[in-house]
């Protein structure tokens, strides 16, 4: 992924918090459930529902929620295109984290199995 400094930055500064209840939104809006679109998230991050709540709350930015994870040892498995970016391309670090959720994210709300979505082995 070839982006400037600038993208990644405001990536960084942008706050979990504040998408999140567009996640919610949109996962919802295809018939799938809170529950489920947090069991994609504690997958992904290594949180538990508490820690995940504690994020919401203190509405923390990108690069605190992805420093407090423990990213999925499978995470490098979420492959493909997300936001006109080839996700196994992208170099800079929490960019690529940010994507891998937001692909998570977009295969729950199209209706994927959850195994599958959780690159179940």
């Amino acid at each position: 992924m070839n982006s400037s400094n600038d993208h990644h930055e405001r990536m960084a500064r942008l706050t979990f918090s504040s998408v999140y209840p567009h996640y919610l939104a949109k996962v919802e809006k295809k018939g799938r459930t809170k529950e489920e679109l947090h069991q994609v998230i504690l997958w992904l991050t290594g949180f538990d529902e508490k820690m995940l709540q504690q994020c919401i709350q203190d509405k923390i930015s990108f690069e605190q929620f992805f420093e407090r994870a423990k990213l999925n040892p499978n995470a490098s498995l979420i492959k493909g295109m997300i936001c006109g970016y080839r996700i196994e391309e992208i170099e800079n670090p929490l960019t690529q984290r940010v994507r891998y959720l937001d692909k998570l994210v977009d295969e729950l709300a199209k209706g994927r199995k959850m195994e599958k979505i959780l690159r179940a082995e």
